[in-house]
């Protein structure tokens, strides 16, 4: 790859794995506008670490707080709001793992297509519009229940599905039960910490097997760009999501739709 396509590629990843508008959508439209190849798997790699380290370093303190307070009093009859929290995430986790696990040859093989991946862009961006525009939105994140993180966890297998985006999804989720816009967004980025690492230890674990040649430079500055990118993107969408709402996101969506949607019949 150019340092232009590394570049453009790694500020895909970082953006699109935050916010509600479809990785898999957005990685399929540079080959299909300029007919780039394959990052590869090493590049993979690379910019879920990228992604991973901005989320991580973002929420710092609150991760911090969770670890210890899970470390002391999470397997106590006292649970406090940080220990429930990690034990939400957890248990939030586990459909996800458990379904991809069990179903990733299948979805590699049928339903990574163009023409999924559009209809699935436009139905949940649809799905979160409806979500957003009749929910309450009156809960905060420190009264999430465990009921409630179970629900967004089984929305989160949906993501599993090319073009339906993890972030969109479990906003959606998190919006249907009554949490704000931004507790939603904080739990669903919280989400990711784990889902990205499962992600890039199932690459890397690809990587060793196939003996890819790895471009050391590509890989810096592919983690670099994502890094940054998804960074920024945490910081800004956080800021401005109570005021904004998800109505933006759902018009791209629906636009990224219908480009898709040509590509597949033109």
């Amino acid at each position: 790859m150019t340092l232009f396509e590394i570049i453009i590629l790694a500020i895909i990843q970082g953006v699109t794995e935050f916010l509600p508008i479809s990785s898999s959508g957005h990685l399929l439209l540079p080959a299909e506008l300029f007919g780039w190849v394959s990052q590869g798997l090493a590049f993979d790699v690379a910019v879920h670490v990228g992604s991973l380290l901005a989320v991580m370093i973002y929420f710092r303190q609150e991760i911090a707080q969770m670890t210890v307070a899970w470390v002391t009093q999470g397997f106590s009859k006292q649970q406090s709001t940080d220990s429930k929290l990690a034990w939400y995430v957890i248990v939030a986790t586990i459909p996800a793992v458990i379904i991809g696990f069990l179903m990733k040859g299948w979805i590699e093989e049928n339903a990574r297509t163009a023409l999924v991946i559009a209809g699935t862009t436009i139905i949940f961006g649809l799905l979160l519009w409806y979500a957003d525009a009749t929910a309450k939105r009156e809960q905060e994140l420190e009264g999430l229940t465990l009921k409630q993180a179970i629900y967004i966890g089984l929305a989160q297998v949906l993501a599993l599905i090319p073009g339906t985006s993890r972030s969109g999804i479990t906003m959606t989720a998190g919006l249907m039960l009554g949490l704000k816009r931004e507790a939603c967004a904080r739990f669903s980025f919280l989400l990711s910490i784990p889902v990205i690492l499962g992600a890039g230890l199932l690459a890397t674990l690809d990587l060793l097997s196939a003996n890819e040649a790895v471009d050391w430079y590509a890989l810096l500055y592919g983690a670099a760009f994502s890094f940054v990118s998804a960074y920024l993107c945490i910081y800004l969408f956080l800021s401005w999501i109570s005021r904004i709402g998800m109505l933006p996101f759902v018009i791209y969506r629906l636009a990224l739709g219908v480009i898709l949607l040509w590509f597949v019949f033109a």
